[in-house]
């Protein structure tokens, strides 16, 4: 058999093992050695823990971890000109308060820019609106380099401290939440002035367990947080917010081969405001 159609096989079984008490000891094994090498699909999944800590010290020896890296500063090229239908909500509630007069946005794990590039499309930005985004070194190095081309409005700025949140208008958090080493509501709870309006997206969130798991994403595997939605809530309300609004994306979910009860099937998506 082609060792392309072996691996193939591999895949299945062990995907499917999962779903078989009787094949479970003999396929998490296989799983796993699959996932430690990359060969699974992209935004696989391995294990359950408690900490951030502890998913890191589980990640492959065999790869890089995390996204401070050249590769991960070269993803979602291909999004630079347009959204996903999964990112209409935040683009209305952008425009509302873009109409109200907020002109300063805090992009938190913003990438090189990809909401702000994609959304430019769908908003008439000001002309005094400021953008930051916060990453990590690769990625806002990389961030730079092309709004140095590519942003004729000089409206795009980037940082590496998550402190210069304090004083924007708008806090948006889009697919970031899962990555970070840190909860949301500890970063705003320290903010001098936290900014009045939070836009968070594509955060998966349990029914009622808060836990870490691995995500592979091919080159590199990281440790993934998914809360609990009350407890979410709670933790937001407790910082000072109230949800605004909030909505439910079934184009995501997540699957944890073996541990089905802290499977997800669908992120979540909110407009928080400042008290």
């Amino acid at each position: 058999m082609p060792m392309k159609g072996l691996s193939g096989n591999l895949r299945r079984m062990a995907h499917d093992g999962a779903e078989l008490p009787g094949l479970r000891l003999l396929a998490k094994p296989m799983y796993r050695k699959l996932f430690d090498r990359g060969t699974l699909p992209n935004n696989s999944y391995f294990g359950v823990y408690a900490s951030f800590e502890q998913a890191l010290a589980q990640a492959p020896k065999t790869m890089p971890t995390g996204f401070d890296l050249p590769r991960a500063a070269a993803l979602y090229r291909d999004r630079l000109d347009t959204i996903l239908v999964g990112d209409y909500p935040v683009v209305f509630w952008l425009s509302q308060l873009l109409m109200s007069g907020h002109r300063t946005v805090f992009d938190l794990g913003g990438h090189i820019g990809i909401s702000y590039y994609g959304f430019q499309s769908y908003l008439n930005y000001p002309d005094d609106l400021q953008w930051t985004v916060y990453d990590l070194p690769e990625v806002v190095s990389a961030g730079r380099a092309w709004a140095s081309e590519h942003d004729a409005g000089g409206r795009l700025k980037f940082t590496l401290s998550r402190g210069d949140a304090d004083g924007c208008d708008i806090l948006l958090a889009s697919g970031v939440l899962q990555y970070l080493g840190f909860p949301l509501p500890e970063m705003l709870r320290a903010l001098r002035e936290p900014p009045r309006h939070v836009l968070i997206n594509v955060t998966p969130l349990h029914p009622s367990r808060s836990f870490f798991t691995l995500q592979q994403i091919g080159f590199s595997s990281c440790p993934y947080r998914v809360m609990a939605l009350p407890g979410f809530l709670a933790e937001m309300e407790a910082a000072g917010y109230t949800a605004i609004d909030r909505w439910e994306s079934f184009e995501r979910y997540m699957r944890i081969p073996f541990e089905s009860d802290h499977s997800i099937d669908r992120y979540y998506g909110f407009h928080f405001q400042l008290s």
